[in-house]
């Protein structure tokens, strides 16, 4: 074993001769190094348990190809792109919604140049980020002023805490909701120095409740758009228009969190009702607050609009600049934004939209291309079908509503599923699926035809890597 060890090559001889592969041309090489001096170890713990046993095993040329691979695959970026055949629009932990064309080309434009981010090209003078955005979403939402920070929980801190600071925040005991990584209204409002004063019952939930809880250090009524479940049954709410009269009787500002609230009314493609930022603020609400990310189809971002006295406080928190968000943010949002001009236009192009609206004969269309394209080469590693099923739309948003779509199956001959569904985790770009009646699932809804290419020659690599 010792005289095996001994005659381990060098890591300056791997890296004189994995230095000439141009497909590891950009490698840092103080990375390169470690990831020799890893491979290196692994084969050490071979000599020692017997998988190598033979000097020849241990030459450079014999070594070199596995060095190689291992280096090629232990290199890949730790975030990296993946494929969505799970069917959820929304996936949280797949990003969330991807940006449409015109969104990524505006980042990448911002990222590659200098740009007017804080310039007033009028004057030459500094200006305002939120200048490239805040009127189109004065535009498309009818409100008075509007600001951006980085994320819905943000938008909701930095609300609470200008506008109800040390003092009480009226809300339904019934939409106290926890969203995801468990951070909670009430948290959420401890954090921003506000008092929280619950009102009604788990379930029903009176206009009489918010005027009987009305005193001194009332500083603000507050609605929760339950966006992420549903009561039903014997249950009451207190609609927005009628909130937001008490609170102009009583000097009240109403502010409302609409979680992933959305501009893009979807009630004509058979969804259940869902209130879009602009009918909330036609009713009367000062302050509405909603994600970009979820149904905007947008970036990461906490969209704040209302009336202009409360907005322009808002601005001036010193805790605005903790959240601001960043130059790539706002290209993107602007970019999405602008389609919303036109919301035929954004239905076709924020990739979101269009999935979430995608028909069932379409869907049908897609799922036979993407089993034609499986069942290439595939025969005798497993038998591949298409079903009916239903997809999600995800992010918390529409907890109810199924999606009718059509899966494309796969049912390996010998591997086992879960084996399968493991293997494609690993493979250059991972794809993500879910497994039904001991099938591997895969929905068209959330991949791009581009895509099916890809799905295709990944499932036939684990296949294939099984079999040998």
């Amino acid at each position: 074993m010792s005289s095996l060890f001994r005659h381990i090559p060098s890591v300056d001889r791997f890296l004189h001769e994995l230095e000439q592969d141009q497909s590891l041309a950009g490698l840092p090489r103080p990375l390169l190094k470690d990831l020799v001096g890893e491979f290196l170890d692994l084969c050490r713990e071979e000599i020692r348990s017997g998988a190598i046993a033979a000097e020849s095993d241990l030459t450079l040329p014999a070594l070199c190809s596995r060095a190689r691979a291992y280096v090629r695959f232990a290199s890949r970026p730790h975030f990296r792109r993946v494929l969505n055949a799970t069917g959820v629009v929304i996936h949280t932990n797949l990003g969330r919604s991807i940006l449409a064309d015109e969104a990524v080309q505006a980042v990448t434009l911002g990222c590659r140049h200098y740009s007017n981010l804080e310039l007033a090209l009028e004057t030459g003078q500094r200006g305002s980020r939120y200048s490239h955005v805040e009127k189109l979403l004065c535009s498309l939402t009818g409100a008075e002023a509007g600001l951006v920070v980085n994320n819905n929980a943000a938008a909701v801190l930095l609300v609470l805490d200008t506008l109800a600071k040390g003092r009480e925040v009226v809300v339904s005991r019934g939409q106290l909701v926890e969203i995801g990584g468990s951070f909670r209204i009430p948290e959420v409002m401890r954090k921003s120095g506000a008092v929280l004063r619950e009102v009604g019952a788990t379930n029903r939930t009176h206009l009489r409740d918010y005027e009987e809880a009305i005193g001194d250090e009332t500083a603000m009524l507050m609605k929760v758009h339950t966006s992420n479940y549903r009561i039903i049954g014997f249950h009451k709410e207190v609609d927005a228009a009628d909130l937001a009269t008490l609170g102009r009787e009583r000097g009240l500002p109403v502010f409302e969190d609409l979680g992933s609230g959305n501009l893009f009314d979807f009630s004509p493609y058979g969804f259940m009702p869902e209130p879009t930022v602009q009918q909330v603020l036609k009713c009367g609400v000062d302050v509405v607050s909603f994600s970009g990310d979820k149904l905007l189809g947008g970036p990461q971002a906490g969209i704040i609009v209302g009336r202009k006295e409360y907005i322009d406080r808002i601005k001036k928190n010193q805790l605005n600049r903790a959240l601001r968000i960043d130059k790539m943010t706002l290209a993107a949002l602007e970019a999405t934004l602008r389609l919303y001009l036109d919301p035929e236009l954004a239905r076709r192009k924020v990739p979101t939209l269009a999935m979430i609206t995608a028909g069932r004969e379409e869907l049908l269309a897609r799922a036979r291309r993407l089993r034609r394209r499986l069942s290439k080469d595939m025969a005798g590693l497993a038998t591949v079908g298409v079903k009916p099923g239903f997809s999600r739309v995800g992010g918390g948003s529409f907890p109810e509503q199924d999606l009718p779509t059509s899966l494309v199956t796969v049912a390996p001959a010998a591997m086992d599923v879960e084996a399968l569904r493991q293997g494609l985790l690993a493979t250059d770009i991972p794809v993500i699926g879910r497994v039904e009646d001991g099938r591997f699932c895969l929905d068209p809804r959330t991949l791009m035809d581009e895509e099916f290419p890809l799905v295709a020659a990944a499932v036939r690599s684990v296949l294939v890597a099984d079999a040998d």
